[in-house]
């Protein structure tokens, strides 16, 4: 029970916050309490104002005389059919009780009283004591324009809700536009510019869809630019670093050799992953997919493994073959196992493949230190490093959880990073289909 009440409470406190943060809902509650008020002064006001002026004090003693006529014309004992009669003439309700004479002119009245509780029918009263004993009581009966009146009041609030439900349409309508708006901004911050946002009126908010539109256009020469100055550049540096590196290999054994091989090597691998990630941004139309067993190819990645430790294997038995990119998958567990050795301090590295739902999961997990809720957060970011003060021979240069997020989102998957208490584990989700 404590259980379900928190999550109940968790439940509305996450409603409440985003009712909080929409517009609509907030222009909704403004309306309905707009017409509640409205409804409330007018009802009160003509309440009011048919209770001013001091009437019913003008005219009870003139009621009050009159009532002792009435009583006295009902003679003693009081004459059933003349009150009859006063109760056809007049909007009355008579009551007689007395050791003579037991009457009601409204029987059903008092029964409905009694149904509900009450000893009477709540309508004002007054009674008179004949000469004889008789107890007559006098009660307002509601005429038919007081019933109308209440129907026109009823009739009034379900006219102002009519009221502010169209109104609310109208504002829903006006608003419409910023729906799209806000579907087409959460397309661009993914990248995707294949869909401007469609301009559905010339007002205020078409303007801002069109100037969003031509903001994202200029977004994409700009990046198009960038990518394809990154590739020329990357292709261009390529057959210099080659020559470079026949002509290292000639130079006489030695550490500066050594050293220039592993530089130019480095620089060898940061020019292959920065072409990854350009072909990699094209999604689908870089891959060449193939059904494969991943299991088996998480095997032979680990037979070819010869770094150290070991990696442990484990996998889930009888899993569905999947279309992927076999040389794509392998470039993301050569990433991601580099990677975990980097991080964890000779610990055990371990690859596993289980199904989650409609998704494979592959995941590669490290028993190191692991980084805080900074850096965990930004671990996926090109050209990121938890150390910028440690040297690239033993950090890298930033691109390897990069390039694996770019291989799984190509394949229509993600990429999580989680921490595994200790160390970490990286998780890339494969969709089945």
């Amino acid at each position: 029970m404590p259980e379900a009440a928190a999550g109940w409470r968790g439940r509305w406190q996450g409603t409440r916050q985003r009712l909080g943060q929409s517009l609509r809902w907030r222009l909704m509650a403004l309306f309905v309490l707009l017409a509640v008020a409205t409804v409330v002064v007018f009802l009160s006001g003509m309440q009011q104002s048919m209770r001013g002026g001091g009437w019913r004090e003008l005219a009870r003693p003139l009621v009050a005389h009159y009532l002792d006529l009435a009583a006295a014309d009902l003679g003693t004992p009081p004459s059933i059919d003349k009150a009859r009669q006063m109760v056809q003439r007049l909007p009355l309700r008579i009551q007689i009780d007395g050791p003579q004479v037991h009457w009601d002119s409204h029987p059903e009245r008092a029964a409905r009283a009694r149904r509900h509780g009450r000893d009477d029918d709540g309508a004002e009263w007054q009674s008179r004591m004949t000469a004889d004993g008789h107890r007559v009581t006098f009660r307002l009966v509601p005429l038919p324009h007081e019933r109308r009146a209440r129907g026109i009041g009823w009739a009034t609030l379900a006219l102002l809700l009519l009221l502010v439900a169209l109104a609310w349409r109208g504002v829903s309508s006006l608003l419409r536009p910023i729906e799209g708006i806000r579907a087409g901004v959460q397309r661009y911050g993914q990248g995707d510019f294949s869909q401007p946002i469609a301009v559905q009126r010339q007002d205020e908010l078409g303007q801002l869809a069109g100037q969003v539109n031509t903001m994202a256009a200029d977004l994409q020469r700009m990046l198009e630019a960038q990518r394809g100055l990154l590739l020329a550049i990357s292709h261009e540096l390529r057959s210099p670093l080659t020559r470079a590196r026949v002509n290292a290999e000639l130079v006489e054994d030695g550490e500066a050799r050594d050293a220039l091989l592993r530089d130019l090597g480095e620089m060898r691998d940061l020019i292959s992953d920065l072409l990854d990630s350009e072909r990699l941004t094209a999604g689908h139309a870089a891959l060449q997919t193939e059904p494969t067993d991943l299991a088996a190819l998480l095997r032979e990645v680990a037979a070819d493994d010869a770094g150290q430790p070991p990696l442990q294997l484990d996998l889930a038995a009888e899993l569905p073959l999947l279309p992927v990119d076999r040389s794509r998958l392998r470039l993301l567990l050569r990433n991601l196992i580099g990677n975990a050795r980097r991080h964890a301090a000779g610990t055990a590295v371990v690859l596993g493949l289980q199904r989650e739902g409609e998704a494979l999961a592959l995941t590669v997990r490290d028993h190191g230190p692991g980084v805080n809720d900074e850096q965990l957060a930004r671990l996926a970011e090109p050209f990121y490093r938890t150390d910028s003060a440690r040297q690239r021979r033993t950090g890298g240069v930033g691109l390897g959880l990069y390039l694996c997020r770019l291989v799984a989102q190509a394949h229509g998957g993600q990429l999580h990073i989680e921490r595994a208490e200790p160390g970490l584990c990286v998780k890339a989700l494969l969709p089945l289909h």
